[in-house]
Formats: C-alpha cells, structure tokens, sequence
C-alpha cells in the first residue's frame, strides 16, 4: 500500500502534477492519514499548526498533497490553497458525533466555494476502527451527501491508524482526478 502504488497507476500522464487538498476539522486524523499515505511513522503526531505538504516524484509524475490545519482559528485560511485544487479529500471523525453538525456546514461551504467548483470530492469517514464509530452511510445522510449534483463525490470509510479503507479511496481519487469540470 502507498504513494508508489496508486502513482503507478497515474504513470499513465507523464509530467502531470495533480495537487489535492487534504481538509477536515481538527482532530480528524488528516495528518496521520497524509502520514500513512506517505508510508511514515505515525506514532507522534501533533496537531497541525500551519500546513504539511507531502510531494512525492514518480516515474515523470508528481502528487502533491496539502494536508492543512483544521483548528477553527485556522479555517479561515483554507480558502488560500483552493486555487489550482485537483481533488478535494475531506476527512471526518466518524467517532465524533458531536461535531457532526460542525462538519457538516464546514464542508457544505467548501463546497459552495466558487474556486473549488467541480473538484472531485472524496470525504474519507476515519476512524472506523473505533467502536462507537458511525458507519459511512449514516454519514453521508446526516451530511446530505446525495444532494450533490455540481461534481462527483466518494464517502470511504478508513481508518487512518490501520491504514484499513485509505487504499480504496486513493484508487478512486486516481480514477477520477481527471474528472473535474473545466
């Protein structure tokens, strides 16, 4: 599992650079899933105060991911990555389901950012291999997910610790990252 794995199969565009953004409220696990993407260890991780790229060279191809802060203080500044955004992956606390709400309208407006208009999305719901964990599907509904018209979107339930689940919604980024509306 990897960063290489999922480039070979993008090899096929040659001196392309796709930048995806990795978003989410703190706490969501977008670091150690950036971590394990990466094949890092991911033993001590902090929360993020600015930002983490991790940018990997393969084969002629370049896969730059943004992994940005979600503390609330930080969100504001989100808005000054969305530029040139090939794939959005949102990430989501699925054990907490006190800030479904506040997930929830963080990525509606996300989604409603002009600059950010038919960017595939994938939301990974992490943390799935917590007990009190909500399912995907009840995810997607509380999130109103089948609402979205204007780009295609993914729900994959992960977890980023385990690495469970991180694998498939990498191949779909891979499948559709050339999807977005131009």
């Amino acid at each position: 599992m990897g960063l290489l794995s999922i480039l070979r199969k993008l090899k096929s565009a040659p001196d392309h650079e796709v930048r995806i953004l990795l978003l989410g409220l703190d706490n969501a696990g977008k670091t150690t899933l950036l971590k394990q993407l990466a094949s890092e260890d991911i033993s001590h991780i902090t929360p993020t105060q600015g930002f983490n790229i991790k940018s990997v060279q393969s084969q002629g191809f370049k896969l730059n991911v943004w992994d940005i802060g979600g503390q609330r203080k930080i969100r504001p500044y989100w808005r000054n990555y969305f530029e040139n955004t090939d794939v959005l992956i949102y990430v989501i606390d699925s054990a907490d389901r006190k800030r479904f709400e506040e997930t929830g309208q963080e990525l509606a407006e996300l989604l409603d950012e002009e600059k950010l208009s038919g960017v595939p999305v994938l939301i990974f719901a992490n943390k799935q291999d917590l007990l009190t964990a909500a399912p995907a599907s009840e995810i997607a509904e509380g999130l109103n997910l089948h609402t979205i018209r204007d780009r295609i979107w993914q729900i994959q339930s992960c977890s980023a610790l385990s690495g469970e689940g991180v694998q498939d919604g990498m191949n779909w980024v891979c499948k559709n990252v050339n999807a977005k509306k131009k």
